[in-house]
């Protein structure tokens, strides 16, 4: 997606300046060069693994979406509740890494 077009392409420098906390001196790094690093969370880790689950049932999605479409989805809230709290706990229950 292209969000804008770049005018002027001599502006374009391949250093950036920098300015350290407290201090007047710029410091000047290569463009590409990582300016932090970069951690993912334990939870995020989680939720990865979750996206790859091949127990994905693309029909069971497709026939909720089609009993939504027609008014026919009945939301049951006791059984979300159950659910989410069972969840809370095998997440609290977890070892944490």
């Amino acid at each position: 997606m292209k969000i804008g077009s770049v005018e002027n392409k001599a502006s374009l420098t391949p250093l950036q300046t920098e300015r350290k906390p407290g201090s007047d001196k710029g410091v000047s790094r290569a463009e590409g060069e990582p300016s932090a690093k970069v951690a993912i969370s334990s939870a995020a880790s989680l939720l990865s693994q979750a996206a790859e689950d091949p127990s994905f049932d693309a029909a069971k999605v497709e026939r909720i979406a089609q009993a939504i479409k027609e008014g026919k989805f009945e939301i049951n809230p006791d059984k979300i509740a159950d659910k989410l709290i069972a969840n809370a706990k095998e997440l609290l229950e977890r070892p944490r890494n």
